[in-house]
């Protein structure tokens, strides 16, 4: 059997799943799925809802924190939809903008509809940007753009990369943090 529902009181249904790649009992809690218990190879089921309900009390709490993202993710939901070919002029408009003025060169440039990602840059110098960056402050997206444009001459995130980028935002560290804040929004993709 690779899964199994059960209901733990206090808790609700849970999914335990097979998975080939846990090595431990690994307990999860996702908006919109609940609570998975991914369980190794060579233990039971039974081993695995016991450690589950052993962990009732935490399991509770993240489902409470689960339901007002989930009321968020809907609110998000009714708002209406990103006009496409305003939001691609913007984003492209503005990180040519940027890199003009830095310095930087860049190769092709897509807009998508990403579910973890604000922005990523290929090695071929490939800048893939988030949709949703439209919805955020100006400074979080000159901030996200900037990231990936020094993303094409660094390629990582070691102190290097982030001492450049340092060089073109003073507060880079803090605007990373406040992007976390806002990833309801990859979420609440329609």
């Amino acid at each position: 059997m690779q899964s199994k529902k059960i209901r733990l009181d206090g808790v609700g249904d849970i999914l335990l799943e097979r998975s080939g790649r846990a090595k431990y009992i690994n307990l999860s809690v996702r908006p919109f799925r609940g609570v998975r218990v991914a369980v190794p190879k060579g233990v039971s089921f039974q081993e695995a809802a016991a450690v589950a309900q052993s962990k009732a009390q935490w399991l509770q709490s993240r489902l409470a924190r689960m339901v007002l993202i989930e009321r968020e993710v809907l609110e998000q939901r009714r708002k209406p939809p990103i006009d496409r070919m305003q939001a691609r002029r913007q984003l492209i408009d503005r990180l040519a903008h940027l890199a003009d003025r830095h310095g930087f060169a860049y190769n092709k440039v897509f807009i998508r509809r990403q579910k973890t990602r604000w922005g990523s840059c290929s090695h071929k110098n490939n800048i893939n940007l988030n949709i949703h960056l439209v919805q955020l402050p100006d400074a979080l997206i000159d901030y996200t753009l900037m990231h990936e444009l020094v993303h094409t001459r660094i390629k990582n995130h070691g102190p290097r990369f982030w001492a450049e980028l340092g060089r073109y935002l003073l507060n880079a560290k803090q605007l990373d943090r406040e992007m976390n804040q806002h990833w309801i929004l990859l979420m609440a993709d329609r």
